[in-house]
Parts: structure tokens; C-alpha cells; sequence
């Protein structure tokens, strides 16, 4: 088992010239990606669901060990606002589904304007087929409750820790025998300090300790997220944990670079 780390995305114009090499075309970028990376979370099925020959495609693309995880559609979680799941749950899964093996974990982002309805999230959480890993992502305070960190642990369900400005902007409830972790932006700009991310390292190690935990950066302006991608696997083998493969320092950024 390992902390498995990777990127919120990987089609981001400003990592040409960067993580990128200048001279590679855009349609290759993700083989560059799987070489330095043993998992990526799709941002871009929230924004709009991919077909399922897409999904084929991609999973046709990525090495046997490579890991997706699938951030659910808008039309769930923002429009319907996880009212009638049954439809857009079972649409995204078919879609999905073309990954094979490689679909790791979905992820349900609420909107921030969502208050706590646990009755809404369960039967949300009945329509995902059996052995399915779910990570949730609540972003409004009145999510906190005893109820709901139950309700998560009875579906397997894992609680999505998030860091927002250095900070965690949720519970570091343990609600399942695997962790999910987004980083948002930092506290001055977008990057990470390294002190920061040592401590969301030694968190996981306390509270995982060899279980799985997936841990995306989606700071991707500036390249940031493949930067503070490379200081936190250095961070996790600090904690005592095995961190899947990242880029070199000089691959993060195609010059000479150390963390500060």
C-alpha cells in the first residue's frame, strides 16, 4: 500500500515549456504525464462527462499500475444537487466503467451552497454499485455531524480531506479503511510551504498508516501542483510512508530546481 499521489488534471497550457517539454505535442501529453505520475484525477467530467470510448481510450493509454479517479458530472452534484441520483450516478458509472481496472475512486464535490441533507447524500450513495470507492467533498460547515461521519462510514464511503490556504477545510475524520486528499491553493499564492505539506504527511501517516490514501493537487497555475507534488512524496517518506512515483525536481519544472 502507498500514498498515492498525482494531479487534479494533466491538460494544462501554462505546464508547457515546464513539466511538459516544449517541442511535445499536446496530444501526447498524457503518456508524459503516466511516466512521472501513477495517477491522475479527471477534473474535466465534472465540466462535462466524457463517453464511455474516451474513458476506453484512456485506460487503452495508461500503464497497468496507473490509478483514475473520476470527479463526478455538475449535473449531479450541482444542478440536480444530488436530487434523483439514479440517473446521472448510473450514467457516469457506465461511462466510467470503460476505465476497467484502472477506476480507482469517484469523487462527489458539493457545491458550497449545499447544507448538510443526509437523507439527500444516502440515497445518492445507495446508486453506486457495490465495491465502488466514493470520496465526498462537502464544502458547508453544517456537514459536520456525527450523523453524516456515520452515515460515510456505513456506505465506505471516505470523507475528502480538503486544505484551502494551508489550512483544512474539513474534519479529519477517518471514515474508511482508505483516504482521499485535494490541495487547493496555498496560503500566499498558489504553491505549497513545504512545512505544510510535512504536516498533511505526518496526518496521513497517523491516521492511515500503510492503508491507501490518494492525494491530488489541484493547484495547477504556475505548475505548482507537479512542484509540490515532488516536496510531499519527499515529505511522506520523511513520515515513515511510500509514496507512488513523482518527477525529479528537474522534471517538475525541465530546469535545475530544489524546494526552498
Amino acid at each position: 500500500m502507498a500514498v498515492i499521489i498525482g494531479t487534479s488534471g494533466w491538460q494544462y497550457r501554462d505546464w508547457r515549456g515546464a513539466f511538459y517539454p516544449q517541442e511535445l505535442a499536446q496530444r501526447l501529453w498524457l503518456e508524459h504525464y503516466v511516466q512521472h505520475f501513477a495517477t491522475v484525477e479527471s477534473n474535466n467530467a465534472f465540466y462535462r462527462l466524457p463517453e464511455r470510448e474516451t474513458f476506453v481510450k484512456w485506460k487503452d493509454r495508461t500503464p497497468d499500475d496507473f490509478r483514475w479517479s473520476v470527479k463526478a458530472s455538475r449535473f449531479l452534484t450541482h444542478i440536480k444537487r444530488l436530487r434523483e441520483p439514479e440517473e446521472p450516478v448510473g450514467r457516469l458509472m457506465e461511462r466510467a466503467a470503460g476505465l476497467g481496472t484502472k477506476l480507482d475512486t469517484i469523487l462527489l464535490q458539493l457545491p458550497p451552497t449545499l447544507k448538510a441533507d443526509a437523507e439527500l447524500l444516502r440515497d445518492c450513495l445507495a446508486q453506486f454499485p457495490a465495491g465502488a470507492r466514493v470520496a465526498v467533498e462537502p464544502r458547508h460547515e453544517s456537514w459536520w455531524t456525527d450523523d453524516v461521519r456515520a452515515l460515510l462510514e456505513r456506505y465506505g464511503a471516505a470523507l475528502c480531506w480538503a486544505d484551502r490556504d494551508e489550512q483544512p477545510v474539513a474534519p479529519l475524520w477517518r471514515t474508511t479503511d482508505w483516504g482521499y486528499l485535494r490541495f487547493h491553493h496555498g496560503f500566499e499564492g498558489w504553491g505549497y510551504r513545504p512545512g505544510t505539506l510535512q504536516l498533511w504527511a505526518d496526518r496521513i501517516a497517523a491516521t492511515y498508516g500503510e492503508e491507501d490514501v490518494l492525494v491530488y493537487f489541484n493547484n495547477d497555475p504556475g505548475c505548482n501542483a507537479v512542484i509540490d507534488a515532488v516536496v510531499f512524496a519527499d515529505a511522506v517518506r520523511r513520515a515513515g510512508l511510500t509514496p507512488t512515483r513523482v518527477p525529479t525536481a528537474d522534471q517538475a519544472t525541465g530546469v535545475a530546481w530544489s524546494a526552498p
